[in-house]
């Protein structure tokens, strides 16, 4: 028998020369592409369309390949076909709804698609017609509610999410997908809220739901009142937050799970050997080779959710057993198409793991250690505009986390210890520390970490300016808590005040360079504010007496960088340029600093002639230090722990509208419709009467 091969709705026999046979859905298809209505010949016609099994390929060439005139000829058959396609989805008949819901997603594509010329149509129109759309949206929307909500297919539920993020994602500005409207008049809301809150249908769906209601919150978020905002604002269901905080732990702990696999990997291989060989010359080039893409979208979601609403800061330190470390049986599932690391969801066996009871030998973490490691990752590498948006975000949530009271009382609180293994960038001049070496700390302890690894490892060329100055309030906020409460951390200040004297350096080394496009004094003063933190309060949040005498000395040890630092300030302060008010706010910071190494050095220099010592030993000059506290005289400076508070819309808005539609891309990009083959859901639907 000859071979039958199958293309684009095409049936032939390879051995004939016969014309190809085409399908029936195409010639169906082919009859709606007609002026006719298609129902006047064939009576049934529509009930028969949904038994087909549908060819999206067909449906959404067909639909691009015609111009805004031929489209408009056909718009009533359109109209019709896409009400047919809402009745279906009412039908008890699964198939029918399948091949419908599938339906609905080429034709919403391939209208949009068409869109893009300026065939000067409107979506809406073409789609339902204008004094049907009301209606057609509202009966659609209720269908995928129901279906939603209901205890019936897993694999239409899936459907139903998928169709959802088509329609939201099908412009690259959603705030211009005016469809949309109808999505916030006849919400969704509730139907991914029980999504969350639901074990089962959170593993099959969880990744989706969140990633929609991330995106839907983000519709014309700035113009007019978006109910997905106002209702998600307060939502306090524990089980939905909790939820909501394992779908988006899963998916970071996958991403991290991925990283931690190409390390190995590529530490494992052939260049390892070769950069064992020549030394460690090579190894930050080595180092840039290893690359997961990102997952802005679920990263867009825990901000979503840090930062409209407060319940969810309690997700964040909700505790489970570290993901990745409990494993579970995995059954073989159908193939999907290969999509980038990092962008679809994690498997569903694995989200269940997370679920599993504590185990008194496993790691425990949360979600704010999963994100915590995740950003360590993100914001290894900032040279590409991508992982420069990635790390932006990142630092955003910090700052939400740094400001928010509850959230503080839990990472400063002494009973709350974890060994958090941050990934830090492999330099030539430090050695990888033993992930087994960490102590048990508070979780604020990771964020300093954090943010002194960001500012030790970004100081080169392409400075990244706006991640500096956030990273530097982020660590100031937390600083303004732990004086108000008067928290005394026990932490390696040393590490971080050795980090911003050496970020002074480098803003001093390439002063011309940075200058031609930073305001760099803004940082230099947070910088030096910073250290005027210290200095005067101190004294109510350092661990112990010590750690003040350890500060100061750090200040005359490195003296010669604030003194270079007001020669900077001073000489460009005094210069009629357009620098001159905000050197000379750097200038007066450095008051105290400045007394504080005025005081002391001479005292110390005297104390080596009259003990014939020429280098002082640390001990020594603290000595020094604690002799003389009582003769040093300071200026009180005012505001040194007020910050303003973060605000989306008035600094943030462009971020996120570039941010979302980046998100709304690459979502749209990866939608797979035909992930479900008809096979398996024949196989699902076998019992069907």
């Amino acid at each position: 028998m000859a071979q039958v091969e199958k293309r684009g709705g095409l049936l032939r026999k390879s051995s004939a020369s016969k014309k190809p046979l085409k399908e029936k859905v195409v010639l169906m298809y082919d009859e709606i592409f007609m002026t006719e209505d298609p129902s006047k010949c064939s009576p049934r016609f529509w009930e028969e369309l949904f038994l087909m099994k549908v060819n999206l390929e067909y449906l959404e060439g067909k639909l691009e390949s015609l111009d805004g005139e031929e489209l408009m000829k056909i718009k009533d058959n359109i109209n019709c076909l896409f009400q047919h396609c809402i009745q279906a989805l009412g039908e008890e008949h699964p198939i029918r709804v399948v091949n419908a819901l599938q339906t609905l997603c080429a034709l919403i594509r391939g209208v949009h698609q068409k869109n893009k010329s300026t065939s000067g149509f409107d979506i809406i129109n073409m789609l339902m017609g204008f004094d049907k759309a009301e209606l057609c949206m509202k009966n659609l929307m209720e269908s995928l509610d129901s279906l939603l909500c209901a205890e019936g297919s897993e694999s239409l539920k899936s459907l139903c999410l998928k169709l959802l993020l088509c329609l939201v994602t099908v412009t690259d500005n959603i705030s211009q997908n005016t469809i949309l409207e109808y999505v916030m008049i006849n919400s969704i809301f509730e139907a991914i809220l029980q999504i969350l809150s639901h074990p089962p249908s959170r593993r099959e769906h969880g990744y989706d739901a969140v990633v929609l209601l991330a995106l839907l919150v983000n519709y014309r978020k700035y113009e007019s009142v978006n109910p997905y905002i106002v209702k998600l604002s307060i939502v306090d269901d524990e089980a939905t937050l909790n939820g909501m905080g394992l779908v988006i732990a899963q998916a970071l702990s996958e991403y991290n799970r991925q990283y931690k696999d190409k390390e190995e990997e590529h530490q494992s291989g052939f260049f390892s050997a070769l950069t064992n060989m020549v030394g460690s010359m090579f190894i930050a080039d080595a180092h840039e080779k290893i690359s997961v893409q990102t997952n802005e979208a679920i990263l867009l979601a825990l901000y979503e959710a840090v930062h409209l609403n407060r319940n969810f800061i309690t997700v964040l330190a909700q505790s489970h057993p570290e993901m990745g470390l409990v494993t579970t049986p995995v059954s073989p599932a159908p193939t999907t198409p290969v999509t980038p690391l990092g962008t679809t969801p994690p498997s569903s066996d694995v989200i269940s793991s997370v679920e599993l009871p504590l185990d008194a030998d496993v790691q425990t973490s949360n979600l704010l250690i999963t994100f915590l490691k995740y950003s360590s990752i993100v914001m290894q590498d900032t040279k590409d505009e991508h992982r420069l948006h990635s790390g932006k975000l990142c630092l955003i949530i910090l700052t939400c986390i740094a400001e928010d009271q509850y959230a503080n009382a839990f990472l400063h609180d002494d009973n709350m210890n974890f060994r958090v293994n941050l990934h830090r960038m492999p330099m030539r001049h430090r050695k990888k520390a033993a992930d087994k070496n960490l102590p048990c700390r508070p979780l604020v302890c990771a964020v300093l970490d954090l943010m002194v690894e960001f500012i030790v490892t970004h100081m080169m060329k392409e400075f990244p300016m706006d991640l500096y100055v956030r990273c530097i309030q982020v660590v100031h906020k937390l600083l303004c808590y732990q004086k108000k409460c008067r928290v005394r951390l026990h932490y390696t200040w040393r590490e971080l005040w050795s980090a911003l004297i050496n970020l002074l350096k480098f803003l001093m080394s390439n002063e011309t360079v940075l200058l031609a496009k930073h305001n760099i004094f803004t940082l230099a003063l947070m910088i030096v504010n910073l250290f005027n933190m210290f200095i005067t309060y101190g004294d109510t949040f350092l661990p112990t007496p010590s750690s003040y005498d350890e500060l100061y000395y750090e200040i005359i040890r490195m003296h010669q960088s604030f003194d270079n630092l007001y020669s900077m300030v001073l000489r460009l302060s005094t210069n009629a340029g357009q620098w001159k008010e905000a050197a000379s706010k750097v200038t007066h910071a450095l008051v105290n600093i400045r007394a504080i190494i005025n005081h002391f050095n001479p005292k110390i220099e005297s104390y080596a002639a009259v003990n014939h010592i020429s280098q002082l030993s640390e001990e020594q000059v603290l000595e020094v230090v604690r002799a003389n506290y009582d003769t040093l005289t300071l200026k009180l400076q005012d505001g040194l722990d007020q910050y303003e508070r973060y605000s989306e819309q008035h600094k943030e808005a462009a971020f996120f509208k570039e941010l979302v539609r980046s998100i709304s891309t690459n979502v749209r990009r990866n939608l797979a419709f035909h992930t479900l083959s008809q096979e398996v859901l024949l196989k699902e639907f076998s019992t069907i009467s």
